[in-house]
């Protein structure tokens, strides 16, 4: 059993700036702001109320429900810690009374998601315990109670948890598990949070022990791989073999493995002695090679100083990279501005603007105000030679498609225009892949993360224009869906809302506009569902 180190507590420096006092119109402004963003959250809270009671999620369009999640009301439980933060707690305790109706021991589900399980529920409930003062012990109970059915997972001959669809019962019976040999970085090596404050907060060491043996895995491979720094997307968790996969990013499957590592240092800083240098360097070398490989400078028609975080793939002795943009990938503006803080890097501060730019800039540029799911653009080859120019553009464009530039037999205007018009591409896109908005937190995620590191005020007015262009497209009658189409002016909507819109998206913007005390970044760090965990203090 791997212990919660003690020792000697790691000096972090102070993270969040500190705000002075603002005038009576920035206030008025700001707390009009702050109501708008509220009373969508209402709307949201009380669709679900109405309608999906006790399920994982509203269908925002037709009044009724899905279970993807469990069944154990995921919108309930990620909720929980945005009803507590915006001061409704006549609600907070309803939703805490009913989960006395939840049974975390069974699930009406044959199989469940071992990473969202507990960036959900049990984040959720944790974080709502440590919101509320510890005042409703029920919620501690519950988190591990849910811990508990979740430790089963990790009962596989090299303690790596059966992650992707794990067969509960197979576990509840007592039957042999193998870890499997397919297994998504992010899925594996996104539950040290969770599972170090349930230790903390418990007493109980065999949740850290069990996330301990992920790190010290990570830690061991990370220089072996087909990108030495970085982890593939896929690893086979079963022989803790991390060379086969050839896809490397920060987006999808991948995202919040790097999330954790400067988080996880925040979480665990007093406990950490010897070990604290573990994700110190883990962090440092992947974002060294991050920097070389995927970050990319965007042409764009404002040139401005902006980037991208693509994706990577190995071919024989190089690297391949796909000039993509997916808003998954949005949270790393924020990463890398909680992480110049925490490792005292201040040079990264202007790295993470750019990200966070370009993600604002991505927003900016579609007719409805809404950055698309994953999109292409032009990269520059030097980073101090981007110049906007349409012929740049239009060939970015060509070869973006094709592949090859000829102009034999049609201008170079005309094959651009063309893809254009099949595309209808925003300005200085190259490809829109997935053109829907699908309510997801990760540029505001970093929006929120660049206010309160830097009190710059303009990355306020950047949110309110995010907010006011979701608000406009994608409420409904009973509460707000995903957008189909982010290059329509009117687009159609799916019967979709995740519980991650009332759990982080709409708490993002919030706290964003909030009195900056409120979830202060010295005393709390949030896990990748947006969850306050309190900071253990001196």
């Amino acid at each position: 059993m791997i212990p919660l180190p003690n020792g000697p507590p790691a000096q972090i420096p102070p993270i969040q700036h500190k705000f002075g006092k603002e005038s009576p119109v920035e206030r008025y402004k700001r707390q009009k702001r702050l109501a708008a963003i509220k009373n969508s959250f209402k709307h949201s809270w009380n669709g679900y109320k109405k309608n999906a009671w006790l399920q994982d999620e509203v269908r925002p369009l037709s009044g009724g429900y899905k279970n993807g999640f469990g069944g154990w009301g995921a919108t309930l439980v990620d909720t929980l810690d945005t009803l507590w933060i915006m001061g409704m707690k006549k609600e907070f305790e309803t939703a805490v009374g009913a989960l006395e109706y939840l049974d975390f021991t069974t699930s009406p589900s044959p199989t469940i998601s071992v990473f969202e399980t507990t960036i959900r529920y049990v984040g959720g409930l944790l974080s709502a315990y440590d919101l509320s003062g510890e005042k409703y012990p029920i919620l501690l109970a519950k988190a591990i109670e849910l811990g508990d059915m979740l430790y089963a997972s990790f009962d596989t001959k090299n303690s790596m948890p059966v992650v992707g669809s794990w067969k509960w019962l197979k576990a509840a019976k007592g039957e042999l598990q193998h870890a499997p040999s397919n297994a998504l970085s992010a899925d594996i090596g996104s539950l040290s949070l969770e599972f170090t404050r349930l230790t903390q907060l418990s007493g109980d060491p065999k949740y850290y022990d069990a996330i301990q043996r992920i790190m010290n895995a990570f830690e061991q491979s990370q220089n072996t791989t087909r990108l030495p720094g970085m982890w593939p997307v896929s690893l086979n968790a079963h022989d803790l073999d991390f060379t086969n996969d050839r896809q490397f990013t920060l987006g999808a499957m991948a995202d919040s493995l790097y999330e954790y590592f400067p988080k996880v240092r925040l979480l665990q800083y007093l406990l950490l002695n010897g070990r604290d240098k573990q994700t110190r360097n883990m962090y440092e070398k992947s974002m060294a090679v991050a920097k070389e490989h995927l970050f990319y400078r965007p042409l764009n028609p404002g040139n401005l100083d902006l980037l991208i975080s693509g994706s990577v793939r190995q071919i024989g002795a190089g690297y391949d990279r796909k000039n993509e943009g997916q808003h998954l990938t949005c949270f790393v503006g924020g990463m890398v501005a909680l992480g110049a803080k925490i490792f005292n890097t201040p040079e990264d501060i202007l790295t993470a603007q750019r990200l966070t730019d370009g993600c604002v800039w991505a927003y900016q540029q579609t007719p409805s105000g809404m950055m698309p799911e994953i999109f292409e653009a032009i990269p520059c080859t030097d980073d101090e030679d981007c110049k906007w120019s349409e012929e740049r553009w239009y060939k970015g464009l060509i070869m973006a498609v094709h592949r090859v530039l000829d102009t034999s037999t049609r201008s170079l205007k005309e094959q651009a225009q063309k893809i254009i018009d099949k595309g209808r591409l925003p300005l200085g896109f190259a490809k829109v892949v997935d053109s829907r908005y699908y309510l997801r937190p990760e540029a505001i995620e970093s929006v929120f993360y660049m206010y309160r590191i830097t009190g710059d005020k303009t990355w306020q007015d950047k949110a309110w224009q995010m907010f006011k262009a979701i608000d406009s497209h994608a409420k409904t009658d009973i509460a707000y869906a995903v957008v189909q189409d982010v290059r329509d002016e009117q687009s159609q909507l799916t019967d979709t809302m995740e519980s991650f819109w009332t759990g982080e998206t709409l708490k993002y913007f919030y706290l964003i506009f909030s009195e900056p005390d409120l979830v202060n970044l010295d005393s709390w760090v949030l896990n990748t569902e947006a969850h306050p965990l309190r900071r253990p203090q001196d």
